[in-house]
């Protein structure tokens, strides 16, 4: 099972990023200016990740990439993948995953070791 890590941006914009069970980042979104935002999209992907379709593309370096889209609304952007059957593998576990992930929040400013 995958989850959705929610961080902040050096610009204090907000974005996610959908991770694979073995912890491997598999596509990152877009920036959010309030936290609150990200969380709804997040959520929003976890009830209706079937309503959203996948763009397949070929960076200049000749790596595959996707883009999830909504309607006509780039939500986030995927990995460099070597292969296409790499990108699909990618593409299967975000329907797979995505509704049952956990979601993590690492957006504070906050140490876990405090000097």
């Amino acid at each position: 099972m995958g989850a959705f890590v929610i961080s902040k941006r050096f610009d204090d914009h907000y974005k996610f990023v959908f991770t694979s069970r073995k912890g491997k980042t598999i596509f990152t979104s877009t920036s959010f200016e309030l936290k609150m935002d990200c969380e709804t999209v997040i959520e929003n992907i976890k009830a209706t990740i079937d309503n959203y379709t996948y763009v397949k593309s070929r960076a200049a370096n000749g790596k595959y990439f996707f883009k999830m889209m909504f309607e006509d609304t780039v939500i986030a952007t995927s990995r460099k993948y070597t292969t296409p059957l790499l990108l699909q593998k990618g593409i299967d576990e975000i329907i797979l995953a995505a509704s049952k992930s956990d979601i993590l929040d690492f957006s504070m400013d906050e140490f876990v070791f405090p000097d």
